[in-house]
C-alpha cells in the first residue's frame, strides 16, 4: 500500500459523524492488510472525539466491511506497525 503524507489524510463517514484517519497502523499478509485506525471526528454528533477502528483492506487495497481476523503469528507484525503511531499506541495501551 502507498504511504500517505499528512496532506493526503484518508477520510471516513459514519452515521454519527465524519472526519479523518489521524493515524493508521497496518501491514500486509498474503490475503489482506490488517489495519488499526485512530479516527478523529470533525463533523456530526461525534465532532471533537476520537475512536479506534479495527479493520482490514483486501489485497488490492480496497476497504473491507467485515471484521478484522488475524493469525496469531501476525500479532508481532501489527505491534511493529504501531511503533509509528504514538497516539494510537498510547490509547491501545489502556487495553492491557
Amino acid at each position: 500500500m502507498a504511504k500517505r503524507t499528512k496532506r493526503e489524510l484518508k477520510t471516513f463517514s459514519l452515521h454519527w459523524g465524519n472526519g479523518v484517519i489521524e493515524e493508521e497502523a497496518q501491514f500486509s499478509t498474503r490475503y489482506h492488510v490488517p489495519t488499526i485506525q485512530l479516527l478523529k471526528f470533525t463533523g456530526g454528533a461525534a465532532a471533537g472525539s476520537r475512536a479506534v477502528r479495527f479493520c482490514h483492506y483486501d489485497a488490492r487495497g480496497r476497504f473491507q466491511r467485515s471484521p478484522l481476523i488475524m493469525d496469531q503469528k501476525d500479532v508481532k507484525s501489527l505491534a511493529r506497525a504501531l511503533e509509528m503511531t504514538p497516539k494510537l499506541r498510547k490509547l491501545l495501551a489502556q487495553l492491557v
